[in-house]
């Protein structure tokens, strides 16, 4: 048994495994660093690294020494001011013996503490452990757009890359073991000849037989160890692979209640799901929507960097959603999914009616719709209707309050937290 040792060093003369070990250690440290991240980050500095402190108390280590034991009167060479048994006063300032004047504070780092970087696929994997789209694979799978190589047996074609080794000398020795048996067996008939022209003294036999068995090893001879015709090339085939095919809504309210503050903390949540939808799920789409009285599909500029305001009538966005389900995203062939921030403040009238469109229109064609209210306010209408929705439809509707920047990650790991499949 062979084995093999790879010693490649990684940047900084760091190992990838201890490193892995090293962060599997720490997870709940580095879990907590992650998510006041989140709280303290801007909007367009979601996606770099982070430095993550760790004290030095939570990674000592039990050191072993081999001590003198048993008790011991020693007074050393050169003492001249004690004597065995003296004692002396317990020095000022405390047990730790610290020589600092200054008062005890909050901030700052101790030189004890150990502070390492995550990088920046390292600092969102924590941040989006545990989290996936409901009901994902719910839906029918689709065989287009990915593919895999898969092997289909060998050709007489193919590039030198392809050859296989194994099957060309099987060809080669089959084709010599055809071409060649009749001589061979004739060969070893006239070596038998000759033997006994020998043993008989047959001097012209002998020679007869040499000349026979010379021009049967020529002939031997001449069929090649391996010809053009014994090459065979592994063959490969593209065939399709089963991917589920997910689309995302984001419909934000926009109105001219939605002060800077709470459409920044909007948007915050919004790419928090954005970047998890990218990182997770290749193949799902995400479609915009802003509205305040009208709805409005956009690109991801305009949605996160917009500032457009206006009336409040929830009901336009969610209609357009309707319309963009029809159009281009059939329920058959897609997992949708639907996430709707608010302050809550809505027309009067429309909130029943936003109630009733998700109930009849959306909620049986989807697989998840979260809505999340971010205000410090009491309840809005829309919030009861939803309320009732969400008794209805618990499977697939959820809703949460954000109250403050500190509540988004823990509302966004409530609604899209990994769930048992039923």
């Amino acid at each position: 048994m062979s084995y093999v040792i790879d010693r490649r060093l990684n940047s900084k003369n760091k190992s990838a495994v201890n490193r892995q070990r090293f962060l599997e250690r720490y997870k709940k440290h580095i879990q907590r660093a992650v998510q006041d991240a989140v709280d303290r980050r801007s909007i367009t500095d979601m996606e770099r690294g982070e430095d993550v402190v760790i004290p030095a108390s939570d990674i000592s280590e039990p050191v072993f020494g081999l001590g003198a034991g048993g008790e011991r009167s020693i007074v050393h060479p050169g003492n001249r001011e004690f004597e065995a048994g003296d004692r002396f006063p317990r020095p000022k300032g405390g047990g730790g013996g610290g020589g600092g004047d200054g008062e005890a504070s909050n901030q700052g780092e101790g030189d004890d503490d150990f502070t390492f970087s995550l990088s920046q696929d390292e600092f969102l994997d924590y941040l989006f452990d545990g989290l996936e789209l409901p009901n994902l694979t719910k839906r029918r799978l689709k065989g287009d757009g990915s593919h895999k190589y898969v092997h289909a047996g060998y050709t007489t074609d193919g590039v030198p890359a392809k050859l296989s080794v194994v099957r060309s000398m099987r060809a080669a020795k089959s084709r010599r073991i055809a071409l060649t048996g009749t001589s061979k067996r004739a060969l070893k008939a006239a070596e038998a000849g000759r033997q006994k022209a020998e043993e008989a003294g047959d001097e012209l036999g002998v020679a007869r037989f040499e000349e026979e068995i010379a021009r049967l090893r020529r002939r031997v001879l001449r069929v090649p160890f391996l010809d053009q015709r014994d090459l065979r090339y592994n063959l490969h085939l593209k065939q399709p692979m089963p991917t589920s095919q997910a689309v995302m809504f984001c419909l934000m309210d926009v109105s001219g209640s939605m002060d800077q503050q709470i459409k920044d903390m909007a948007k915050r949540f919004y790419l928090l799901l954005y970047m998890f939808l990218k990182r997770h799920y290749a193949r799902t789409e995400v479609v915009f929507i802003r509205h305040h009285t009208v709805a409005k599909e956009v690109d991801e500029q305009e949605f996160f960097y917009s500032r457009e305001t206006g009336g409040t009538v929830v009901s336009s966005a969610l209609k357009l959603m309707h319309e963009i389900i029809q159009d281009r995203y059939s329920p058959n062939e897609w997992n949708i999914y639907g996430a709707q921030a608010s302050d809550g403040d809505n027309w009067n009238d429309d909130s029943p009616l936003c109630s009733r469109m998700l109930s009849e229109d959306l909620l049986p064609l989807v697989q998840y719709f979260a809505y999340v209210e971010i205000t410090r306010r009491t309840h809005q209408a829309l919030w009861r209707e939803y309320e009732a929705v969400a008794k209805r439809f618990p499977e697939v509707f959820a809703q949460q309050h954000i109250r403050e920047l500190g509540d988004i990650y823990p509302v966004f790991h409530e609604l899209f937290s990994r769930r048992e499949a039923a």
